[in-house]
């Protein structure tokens, strides 16, 4: 039984290929070694590779170990989708208004 590969559009391709750029750069600046966060981050040095290119195979687990591994920068995380602009205007308009205030009973 083969796995079903995602598909990855165009636009998120280049986001990947910037992310692991950024990850080289973050490694490069601290002046650790491929070998050394690859261990750290419990993945073989051919993964971090694939990472630093923003390979869409390799699972977003390993993607984390290696910001955790570059001094806990794996909580930056918590910033995606955290100001969800667009969710949040499209929910404003699923909202039904009424046309009139509640009576007193019903507050």
């Amino acid at each position: 039984m083969s796995k079903k590969a995602a598909v990855i559009m165009p636009k998120t391709k280049e986001v990947l290929e910037q992310m692991g750029k950024q990850i080289q750069l973050a490694r490069l600046r601290r002046k650790l070694s491929s070998q050394l966060v690859a261990e750290r981050a419990g993945i073989s040095r051919q993964t971090l590779t694939a990472i630093e290119k923003g390979a869409p195979s390799v699972s977003i687990g390993s993607y984390a170990a290696v910001l955790h591994a570059l001094n806990n920068l794996d909580t930056d995380l918590l910033l995606i989708a955290k100001d969800d602009e667009l969710g949040r205007k499209m929910q404003d308009l699923a909202l039904t208004t009424r046309r009139r205030a509640p009576k007193k009973g019903d507050r």
